[in-house]
């Protein structure tokens, strides 16, 4: 759902996807250059999908949920954090659909599903959570995600062949990859989503160990395309309240353990699918808050939100996000 048309419709399918991209870092005529980097994403997204107010510029279709998170003795192992100390943490998580669109149908075609997790710790600040279904994300910097969205301006129905975002492609094999990586789920709960961003977990010895989340559901349903064209536009969100009014949905936390050699700086290069995975604990959700449009306009989930054991890798793009995001959040707040 944007303004942008693609000549061939699989291209048109992934130029879709990238207007919803959470993170598109861009610079073009009609932003100024001298703008913060963060201005000039919400700028850009407001462009694209228009603006919205009382919404957010990147995953604006939401719902809020509440319940909790359980720690594991695995998880206490590798991080000091407070929040795998085994303790019953209560939990705000909001579901989302990729697009800056408040209206966008649920079963559009390569478009990230999300969820962010808010957990509020007994002491000291809240720590978040910022996962989504993407595998790994089309590029690593925000050069890249300019360039992209450049390209992407440029290669109308009418321009010439090869596109610029067909030279983009040719250039950054793994964007297409990851764009291609986007199913579409049968429900919010029935979704895998990741943590495209590396972290840093501390344990008690002071050990380090780069992770990558994974938010596992208790199974994994996906459905075509053909089949998504035949949900209603909310259908994501019916489902979800109907679950929950039935019983806890379920996730488990886990953690993608990197191995000695696996960079941790570009969020577009996956590690291997042999890379020892480990569960952190147990998020039930019990509940959607009421008022969920009213909650989610005033919740602000940050990468960048770390506990103690805890920390930013030599990953640019969390910092990139959390400043994009408060911008979005100023805007919405007024």
């Amino acid at each position: 759902m944007t303004i942008f048309e693609m000549a061939r419709p699989r291209a048109r399918r992934m130029a879709n996807c990238l207007f919803c991209v959470p993170l598109l870092l861009a610079s073009t005529a009609a932003i100024a250059d001298n703008l913060p980097l963060p201005t000039q994403i919400v700028d850009l997204a407001n462009k694209v999908d228009g603006v919205h107010p009382g919404f957010r510029a990147f995953h604006a279709k939401g719902v809020v949920a509440e319940g909790t998170f359980k720690g594991s003795a695995e998880g206490a192992r590798l991080s000091r954090a407070a929040l795998f100390n085994g303790s019953t943490i209560p939990v705000t998580a909001r579901f989302s659909d990729g697009s800056g669109m408040p209206t966008v149908p649920d079963g559009s075609p390569a478009m990230p599903r999300g969820i962010a997790i808010k957990y509020h710790l007994p002491s000291g600040p809240a720590t978040d959570m910022v996962t989504n279904s993407f595998k790994f994300f089309p590029v690593g910097t925000g050069e890249d995600f300019r360039d992209l969205l450049q390209a992407i301006t440029v290669s109308g129905p009418d321009a010439p062949k090869p596109t610029k975002l067909d030279q983009f492609f040719a250039s950054h094999p793994n964007a297409p990859k990851a764009i291609g990586s986007l199913p579409i789920p049968d429900s919010f709960a029935d979704e895998e989503y990741h943590g495209i961003n590396a972290f840093i977990f501390v344990n008690k010895s002071g050990q380090r160990q780069a992770v990558r989340y994974l938010i596992a559901p208790e199974k994994v349903v996906h459905i075509t395309p053909e089949e998504a064209a035949k949900q209603s536009p909310d259908y994501l969100f019916d489902d979800l309240a109907k679950r929950i009014a039935r019983k806890p949905v379920v996730f488990h936390v886990k953690a993608v353990l990197a191995e000695p050699g696996d960079q941790t700086k570009d969020a577009s290069q996956p590690w291997p699918d042999v890379r020892k995975v480990v569960d952190l604990g147990v998020l039930t959700l019990t509940r959607i808050v009421p008022d969920s449009l009213e909650a989610q306009k005033k919740l602000l989930f940050l990468p960048t939100n770390l506990t103690p054991g805890i920390e930013l890798s030599d990953d640019p793009l969390p910092t990139v996000r959390a400043a994009a995001y408060g911008v979005s959040f100023g805007r919405r707040s007024q």
